[in-house]
């Protein structure tokens, strides 16, 4: 279990809360870790690596899929450019990729044939970075699983073929949550003149002494993850081995890496001191700034986004007022008994989420590795581990 490193969470009142988590069955395994500008306050876990197995719970040092929670990486990648001056926001994406032009809007099927056209605007890279190109993912949109299906385009853990998929709307129009930081990170790749693996490792994870975040693990590595779960025929917990392929086609900037809440705490820490930690600074304050402010207008996220396919994710109800900023969920108010207003947030698909609150000044991360995304344990243990947090904080 956990051990307090130093400041004033309470080790005994989180340990339990993940201990329960494991117990009732909401999750196979789980561990967590809160930081604060200076140090970590707690890191703990409960539950085998895989459920049956044997050795240590899982622990702060664990690697784990973190899928989604890439996306911030990458976007750092991206506004590191920009700082730099090499790349511009406001320019279409096809400066960058020209094959992005053959990506157009799906507007509906004639019997199982799709209706595609021209987009009205040109996508811009700032319209990837804020999730507003209309580019989705199948889980969260029946139209793109069946266009998917029927076309036999690969969703995005398949190969190169996803990046074929349509967009559901104009550029603009509305968020869509989708494969937009993929693209994204083949146009870093292009600015940078490397591949985002290396770009990754050169200007992030490398400088801030991230050694275990990486696109693919060794074998040491690997004997160290965990491995996805799913729900068993008898309620309880099964082993569905690794789902990301080993031999992938591109680095996925939106997806792709693998890490330890110990690893991915620093970055996170790197956020809330304003883009430098340890003397090492990975991004500008006012980039910072930006990533943690609105950065859609008035367009919001989505307070309900519903499931298309439920073995990978229950619906995502996150309520109203929430916007994004560049690469971040922002809370437009007080969560009660945690997050302050303006924390910015994201989550990976098997059940792994973090926060950086920058007005109490703390950063926080919980982890487990199964499906299906946001089931309602693993959603309550996450809430129930904030408001722990918090209370001890208090």
């Amino acid at each position: 279990m956990g051990t307090a490193i130093h400041g004033s969470v309470d080790r005994a009142a989180v340990d339990a809360v993940l201990r329960n988590g494991v117990d009732s069955g909401a999750v196979p395994h789980v561990a967590a870790i809160v930081a604060d500008r200076d140090g970590v306050l707690y890191e703990g876990g409960a539950g085998p690596a895989t459920v049956g197995g044997t050795g240590d719970d899982v622990g702060a040092g664990t690697q784990f899929r973190i899928m989604s929670m890439t996306k911030m990486v990458a976007t750092t990648a991206a506004l590191q450019l920009r700082d730099a001056g090499t790349l511009d926001l406001d320019a279409p994406v096809t400066e960058y990729r020209p094959e992005f032009a053959e990506v157009q809007v799906l507007d509906g099927f004639d019997d199982d044939i799709p209706r595609l056209r021209a987009p009205r605007t040109p996508a811009t890279v700032r319209h990837l970075i804020t999730h507003t190109t209309g580019l989705g993912y199948w889980f969260f949109d029946a139209d793109l699983a069946r266009f998917e299906q029927v076309t036999g385009t690969p969703n995005v853990l398949g190969g190169l073929g996803a990046f074929r998929a349509p967009m559901l709307h104009d550029p603009g129009e509305r968020f869509t949550y989708g494969i937009n930081t993929d693209w994204l990170g083949k146009v870093v790749e292009t600015v940078a003149g490397a591949g985002l693996d290396v770009v990754v490792k050169d200007r992030i994870t490398g400088p801030l002494g991230m050694d275990d975040t990486m696109f693919l693990l060794d074998g040491a590595r690997t004997a160290n993850a965990v491995t996805v779960h799913v729900p068993g025929e008898d309620g309880g917990w099964v082993s569905a081995g690794e789902l990301l392929p080993q031999e992938p086609e591109w680095w996925a900037g939106g997806h792709g890496l693998y890490s330890t809440p110990r690893d991915y705490v620093r970055f996170q820490r790197a956020l809330l001191r304003g883009g430098e930690l340890d003397g090492e600074r990975i991004l500008s304050a006012a980039s910072v700034d930006e990533a943690f402010s609105n950065q859609i207008g008035e367009l919001d996220f989505p307070p309900a986004i519903p499931s298309a396919d439920p073995a990978i994710t229950f619906p995502f109800d996150a309520g109203p007022g929430w916007k994004w900023g560049h690469g971040l969920l922002l809370n437009t108010a007080d969560v009660p008994g945690g997050r302050r207003a303006g924390s910015g947030a994201w989550a990976g698909l098997f059940n792994t989420h973090f926060w950086v609150d920058r007005t109490t000044g703390v950063c926080a991360s919980i982890y487990t590795n199964s499906l299906p995304f946001v089931s309602p344990g693993a959603f309550a243990l996450y809430g129930e581990f904030e408001q722990a947090v918090y209370a001890s904080l208090r």
